[in-house]
């Protein structure tokens, strides 16, 4: 058995000679291409107008009119004083439907109060 380690001793020397550490250098042909191209790539001229299609033109806003007075302030003013202050106009078609007689709500309450029936399981 010594005679075969020796053997194999002896041989392994010769045949780390033929291993190289160093990696074989490849070529990447796709990659070299993209680069390639890249480099090479211009990017078109923009026009100077370019930037007017998406860019308004600012035109400042009208400035606003006065209000104007009334020609006949005098008479205004003379039947603003005649008023009585807290009485406003009175609106007859609005009062009528907002009221509720005293049947309708009386029903109402009732209705409230009832108690709610409870289901029967069987």
């Amino acid at each position: 058995m010594s005679a075969i380690l020796r053997q194999v001793a002896r041989a392994a020397p010769r045949q780390s000679r033929f291993l190289s550490t160093s990696q074989v250098s490849r070529k990447d042909l796709v990659q070299d291409m993209y680069l390639r191209e890249l480099k090479a790539y211009k990017p078109a001229p923009q026009a100077k107008d370019a930037h007017l299609a998406h860019v308004k033109s600012y035109k400042a806003p009208s400035s606003p009119t006065p209000p104007a007075l009334p020609a006949d302030l005098a008479s205004e003013l003379a039947a603003y004083d005649a008023q009585e202050p807290g009485s406003a106009p009175a609106t007859t078609a609005s009062a009528e439907t907002t009221t509720v007689t005293g049947d309708a709500a009386a029903e109402f309450l009732a209705h409230l109060e009832a108690d709610i029936p409870k289901e029967v399981h069987h």
